[in-house]
């Protein structure tokens, strides 16, 4: 595919920055976003940085009525110096696109399109805030803009990326979360959409919260769509227990997200020579261990939250209160070593940041 020549378009009405200790989670966005077109008949075409603004669609662009969409979550860090670093971005733009295989959505070029991400982050560098725990939240997606209502795959797609200025994913902060084992709402079976990043997947799960969070949970453990016996993934992250000094972590099955920070998480331990083993693990086979004193750390991994805790299981009425509430001491020594990779406080021995320049 030949380079495209990057149309950019400066906004004459910026917007006052926030402060960096008062940013909601996705509340704010930046001066400017991408935007880039496909027609069959053009492939993708136009790529442009233009003013952040609403978009107009025909009532019958299809992505209103089959939800033909993907997305994308990463980040950009301001490290020492004033550097501005991404987190494996390759590996979002990789998924990117095994999403939209999975939604018959046409490929984009991975390398152009990190091209025009690096170019609009440049832009909006001074959006990158640098309050502790903060960043800029990337969000890559794509929808469908043919008008018709024929259930056929669009001719038509437009991919946006926009930039948000965030805090801590959870209000508390990096501290141990309760979570509610679900046995009831499915998220995803195997054949399904669940290993895609497409909008269905999570709107799906919003009854599935709204009891947790009334029950004084923060989030949802999602077991098998088949036979509601083995643990999958957190509504938002992917999920790691530490039973008897091996770390686990369910399989990739088709039905869970191929998380960039759980394969981040992977690599140190291994690297650290700490037993870890991906497989399948029943909540039954976890509340086993718990009883026999076995389980030692719970831990989500993902984008937004990093690593997030777990101080306590809800199964069938059934609590297991992990390691008392308090955080690991592997949950955050992960934790500080992906965020010292990710500002540039630790050393990456593993390339896996990209600077902005």
């Amino acid at each position: 595919m030949n380079e495209q020549k990057l149309e950019i378009v400066k906004s004459k009405n910026l917007k006052p920055k926030p402060q960096s200790d008062q940013i909601p989670f996705g509340r704010t966005f930046t001066d400017h976003m991408f935007v880039m077109d496909y027609e069959v008949e053009k492939g993708w075409h136009d790529p442009r940085i233009v003013p952040y603004e609403p978009l107009t669609l025909d009532p019958a662009a299809m992505i209103f009525h089959y939800g033909q969409t993907v997305f994308e979550g990463l980040k950009a860090y301001r490290a020492e110096e004033d550097r501005i670093l991404l987190f494996r971005p390759d590996m979002n733009f990789q998924r990117l696109n095994r999403s939209s295989e999975r939604l018959s959505i046409p490929p984009i070029d991975e390398d152009q399109v990190m091209n025009h991400l690096t170019e609009l982050i440049s832009i909006e560098k001074d959006w990158v805030p640098s309050t502790e725990g903060t960043s800029l939240y990337i969000r890559p997606f794509i929808i469908a803009t043919e008008t018709s209502l024929a259930v056929a795959p669009s001719q038509s797609y437009k991919l946006m990326i926009i930039l948000s200025p965030v805090g801590s994913y959870f209000t508390g902060g990096l501290r141990p979360v309760t979570i509610n084992v679900e046995d009831q709402f499915t998220r995803a079976v195997k054949g399904g959409t669940g290993m895609a990043k497409t909008a269905g997947n999570y709107s799906s799960g919003y009854q599935a919260q709204a009891k947790a969070y009334k029950e004084g949970n923060a989030d949802v453990l999602w077991l098998d769509g088949m036979e509601k016996k083995y643990i999958e993934e957190v509504g938002s992250m992917n999920i790691f227990f530490k039973i008897n000094g091996e770390v686990v972590t369910p399989e990739l099955n088709g039905s869970i997200l191929k998380g960039i920070t759980r394969m981040s998480i992977i690599e140190l331990l291994k690297k650290w020579d700490i037993p870890v083993v991906e497989r399948k693990i029943s909540v039954e086979e976890l509340y086993k261990a718990y009883e026999e004193g076995l389980v030692e750390e719970a831990f989500g991994t993902g984008t937004a939250a990093v690593i997030s805790p777990v101080g306590e299981l809800n199964w069938l009425g059934r609590k297991m209160i992990i390691n008392d509430h308090q955080i690991g001491e592997l949950s955050q020594k992960l934790y500080d070593t992906i965020t010292g990779i990710q500002t540039g406080k630790v050393e990456d021995r593993h390339e896996w940041t990209l600077e902005v320049k």
